[in-house]
């Protein structure tokens, strides 16, 4: 197995970018958090032009390649090609699995797929997802427009799908504790690590928690 199966297969931390405007310090935050255990960072802007994205994204395939990390891009299977990233992230209103997998062909790539709810993470994995997204856990400003699905359907679709699940929405140190105890194996999280002052030391506390370390 090669170290990009075997992180797919064990990985924990899982985090994700907001980028409002292009901002050479967010490579800095980046390598600071993978070093402190975060296991994927996904480049995630609804705001930048390409030409920013592909320049960012050149130099974070350099990172995660280097500290052995996995890189996914949101939305755009063109750019994730272009970048030669580890995967792609597709929401609920992206290309589908099935289009997205035509368009990699033949290359290893990993696609992971958001889902709010069981049934969708259910159909997610008929499709072909590698790995999906679960929630909102909580309330977040970065999906205003979906309702919190809470902690109790963490458990059912832990025992649904097979593939992966990846809780997020919402979650912090003050919070993730009880996303575990839940059930959850796997969390991204984006304000949590991208918005602190020490992005090392929020990885490191975050991944400390999952563990149940103090």
């Amino acid at each position: 197995m090669n170290w990009k199966k075997e992180r797919l297969k064990n990985f924990k931390l899982y985090a994700i970018t907001d980028l409002k405007v292009e901002d050479l310090q967010i490579l800095i935050k980046i390598k600071k958090a993978l070093q402190g255990g975060v296991d994927v960072v996904q480049l995630r802007s609804k705001m930048l032009s390409d030409s920013a994205l592909l320049g960012l994204g050149k130099e974070i395939r350099r990172i995660t390649q280097k500290l052995k990390k996995l890189f996914i891009v949101n939305d755009r299977v063109d750019l994730m090609l272009a970048i030669d990233a580890d995967g792609v992230h597709l929401g609920q209103d992206d290309l589908s699995i099935g289009i997205a997998r035509r368009m990699i062909k033949n290359r290893d790539k990993i696609i992971g797929c958001s889902t709010h709810s069981i049934k969708q993470a259910t159909q997610a994995e008929r499709e072909g997802a590698d790995y999906i997204g679960f929630g909102p856990i909580f309330e977040t400003p970065t999906k205003p427009t979906y309702q919190s699905i809470g902690l109790n359907q963490i458990g059912q679709v832990m025992a649904k799908v097979r593939i992966p699940v990846v809780c997020i929405g919402g979650i912090n140190r003050f919070n993730i504790s009880k996303v575990v105890d839940a059930g959850a194996k796997r969390v991204a999280v984006v304000r949590a690590i991208f918005s602190a002052s020490d992005p090392y030391r929020a990885a490191l506390q975050l991944k400390g928690l999952m563990n149940h370390e103090k």
